[in-house]
């Protein structure tokens, strides 16, 4: 099979092109390597099923790499809630015009299938518990918006030129790899990164606010699902992609810790929802999915990776 995956050099499209490989397929991977890594390939350098090419979604000379292919696996974004508050242009450009372009050169070259790295921020703050794909969305955020109507064009173009696609929303995926650096890094590889260099981790607002934690291996096995699927049902549609537990910011920072004389410094809360928990309901019955890996022993396998 030939796939091409957008964002293939950043933390969760990495871990997708290790297995897509591993099972010896053939990989095209577009990435302008502005939050992606060339060591995160690099263990792939000899291998002639893999081409790299340094190019931006939004750029229309990207059509012709689209040939051929029998599924597209869409991940490349700017995703980063507070970023995207702070540069709003910037991020819709990315991650609205660049996925509209993404599906403009499927459907410019019969791609069959495409697989859409969808967000769990699309949810916002909702009344209840868990969150069910059939809640009305309740963006926070420009992210949030974005990825939303990346959900919405990738239906639009599954309804009017039959692209089967699926769309994944992804709750806080950690895992190896993922960049600890920068000013909106994301919680555990920040707060990792700081406890190494025996530096306080951050924690914004009272640190009870909870988030369903994701490892990274199991959202790997989920586009990979997608991707395989014969079920009709999938097409279309929007699919939660989490670990179904929540966990408070609180909690992960002290198991971060661990032992070590170091405590949290307290900032002022954010803008963001206050608890996510995903029901994996549908995933289970359509996509045949479920997570693998448990928090603890997860955690532990992304401490020791840095």
């Amino acid at each position: 099979m030939k796939y091409l995956v957008t964002g293939g050099a950043g933390f969760i499209g990495s871990h997708l092109v290790d297995e897509l490989l591993k099972q010896d397929n053939q990989v095209i991977v577009i990435d302008d390597f502005s939050s992606g890594k060339k060591e995160n390939l690099v263990q792939h350098e000899n291998n002639k099923n893999l081409s790299v090419h340094n190019k931006n979604i939004c750029d229309k000379d990207i059509e012709p790499l689209f040939k051929d292919v029998n599924v597209v696996f869409h991940l490349a974004a700017i995703p980063r809630v507070q970023y995207s508050i702070k540069y709003p242009e910037e991020t819709n450009k990315a991650n609205i015009d660049g996925t509209l372009n993404i599906l403009e050169c499927c459907r410019k070259n019969n791609i069959k299938r495409v697989i859409y790295s969808a967000s769990s921020s699309a949810y916002g703050d909702q009344p209840t518990l868990p969150l069910v794909e059939t809640m009305t969305p309740n963006p926070m955020s420009p992210y949030a918006l974005q990825k939303l109507v990346g959900e919405y064009y990738c239906n639009l173009y599954f309804l009017i030129h039959k692209i089967e696609t699926i769309s994944l929303r992804y709750f806080n995926v950690f895992g190896p790899r993922q960049d600890p650096s920068g000013g909106y890094a994301c919680l555990i590889p920040r707060s990792i990164g700081l406890v190494k260099e025996n530096k306080p981790p951050v924690i914004y607002g009272d640190g009870e606010q909870t988030r369903d934690f994701t490892f990274v291996k199991d959202v790997v096995n989920a586009n990979i699902l997608a991707a395989n699927t014969n079920n009709k049902k999938a097409f279309g549609q929007i699919f939660n992609i989490g670990n179904s537990n929540q966990v408070s910011v609180n909690d992960v920072v002290k198991y971060i810790i661990a032992d070590k004389d170091i405590k949290p410094i307290h900032e002022d809360p954010v803008i963001e929802p206050r608890h996510t928990l995903a029901d994996i309901n549908k995933s289970k019955d359509i996509l045949n999915w479920e997570p693998k890996h448990n928090f603890e022993e997860s955690i532990k396998d992304t401490f020791d990776s840095f």
